[in-house]
């Protein structure tokens, strides 16, 4: 007795097709898998039987043999449960062999019978759609992740009884509806709380406007963390690509909780005792995303920045630089996207207070130093934005007027991106930061006095080679904002003059 069904397992963020074949024959009664299942795929050997027998149905007092081709991919998640309890029941005939053909089952299985939530339903589903599969058949519970990929029939079903019933066309399952939540971010944040900061404020929309990297560096209560907090306010709303890889990425991570599509760009703020794992992702078995991959197309702040991980830090590099992360352990390699915006927000120093005009910085000079050298200069160098974060004023902090609200100032940044978009076209990026360092020295365009003040600022501020792109990425970007076809001299002074974070002042100054 022979049954075969398809079955989708999740490595990384993507799904790959799996034919589950099952064999009921003489011998005594055992389960036994091949084609290199993973752990919680061979934990199924205790949870199926109970689950076929709670729901009506008939376990085979027979050997069973379950191949899950092809036999070289690893087969990962307990989402491999249905089809494998699936292909039992199409083996001894209980549900009919012709309705297994052209539909995909992924779902975790209780001993009950019941459907339980499974991560990384909305890959299962693009995989299938993509390979021409027209229905999926899942836990009710991520239904509405499923229904987001078009052309695609959702079978939602919350018991394996239903499942049965379904393909016997004795059961048949409710309407899935697309469910399309608000796309404005339902927060109380407002940049219009920000009293002061100006040149913070500016640096804010610019890094909104270009998706640059920003690091702030100022005394405790200068309002580093409030500026960080407001950023998502003013970004412009996830494209469906966007959302959807968003939604994808979450969905792996188990964190949907039966939502649809997420409309609302991710801010991700991990406590600076993470571990490299928690950061950047990983696991011992089964590999997971981390604050980077979660944070895609939105923000990932990290407070405290040289209170992390040296290792963690450094392992921002590559995602920095190519918006995404490969993960490498004995059980396989997957790759996540990690295309986010980083904002970091760091002290001067050990007790806070180097160059406070108010309060006296207590640290020697050796452990500023020290302090300082947490931060490697390939890290910074992939910082676009740089800059102080001065105490405020009485003035600020008594004045009643409120500063510009986040919906002007996110019409001016969706502008922007749109001028970036239109230019950018046929590239295969949408805003400036993500240009490769030719495209970006090509898109600058500078006009003559530009020129003349970007060769000053090479010699004075020792720039590198990254830190050169990186500056006209920026320029170009503050030009998009006030609709400038080419950077003039204005555009890129003040480009150059974010980065001056640690110590790089003098060299601005004597660029003129």
């Amino acid at each position: 007795m022979y049954g075969r069904v398809t079955g989708v397992t999740v490595l990384g963020v993507g799904g790959h097709l799996v034919t589950v074949e099952a064999f009921v024959g003489r011998g005594l009664p055992a389960l036994t898998f091949t084609g290199l299942p993973g752990a919680a795929v061979n934990d199924a050997r205790d949870r199926i039987r109970p689950a076929v027998e709670n729901s009506g149905l008939e376990w085979p007092l027979r050997r069973v043999v379950v191949n899950l081709a092809p036999g070289n991919l690893r087969k990962e998640g307990a989402g491999m449960d249905l089809p494998i309890a699936v292909s039992v029941l199409g083996a001894t005939a209980q549900v009919p062999a012709r309705a297994l053909t052209g539909v995909a089952f992924s779902g975790e299985l209780s001993l009950k019978g019941e459907l339980l939530p499974t991560p990384g339903i909305l890959s299962v589903a693009i995989s299938a759609a993509r390979a021409g599969i027209g229905a999926v058949v899942v836990p009710y519970a991520n239904a509405m992740e499923a229904a987001q990929v078009d052309g695609l029939t959702v079978v939602a079903a919350g018991t394996l009884a239903e499942v049965a019933g379904f393909l016997k066309g004795t059961w048949k399952p409710p309407t899935v509806e697309r469910h399309r939540p608000p796309a404005t971010p339902a927060t109380a944040l407002d940049l219009a709380e920000m009293r002061g900061q100006h040149q913070a404020r500016r640096a804010l929309e610019v890094a909104a406007a270009g998706g640059h990297n920003l690091l702030m560096v100022g005394a405790p209560g200068a309002g580093k963390t409030m500026l960080a907090r407001r950023l998502p306010t003013i970004l412009p709303e996830l494209s469906r690509d966007e959302a959807l890889e968003v939604t994808q990425i979450h969905s792996v991570a188990g964190l949907l909780r039966g939502e649809g599509l997420l409309r609302q760009r991710p801010f991700r703020a991990p406590h600076h005792s993470v571990s490299v794992a928690g950061l950047l992702g990983g696991g011992a078995a089964l590999l997971r995303p981390g604050e980077v991959s979660l944070a895609d197309h939105g923000v990932l702040f990290l407070d405290e920045f040289n209170e992390f991980r040296r290792d963690a830090l450094e392992g921002l590099r590559q995602p920095l630089e190519d918006g995404r992360v490969v993960l490498t352990r004995a059980v396989g390699s997957v790759e996540f996207p990690a295309r986010f915006t980083l904002v970091a927000a760091a002290n001067p120093c050990p007790c806070g207070y180097d160059g406070d005009t108010r309060r006296r910085c207590t640290c020697r000079p050796d452990r500023i130093q020290s302090y300082r050298a947490k931060l490697s200069g390939p890290l910074l160098d992939r910082i676009d934005l740089r800059l102080r974060i001065p105490r405020l004023t009485k003035e600020e902090l008594l004045g009643s007027e409120p500063g510009e609200a986040s919906g002007v100032v996110r019409a001016r940044v969706h502008e922007a991106r749109e001028r970036q978009r239109t230019r950018l076209v046929g590239l295969g990026v949408t805003c400036n930061a993500h240009l490769p360092g030719p495209l970006a020295r090509r898109e600058a365009r500078l006009d003559a006095a530009a020129e003349r003040l970007l060769e000053r600022a090479v010699e004075s501020m020792a720039l590198s080679g990254r830190g050169f792109d990186r500056g006209l990425k920026v320029a170009r970007t503050v030009a998009d904002l006030e609709g400038a076809q080419t950077v003039s001299e204005t555009h890129l002074a003040e480009a150059l003059s974010y980065r001056i974070g640690f110590g790089e002042q003098e060299g601005l100054e004597r660029a003129g």
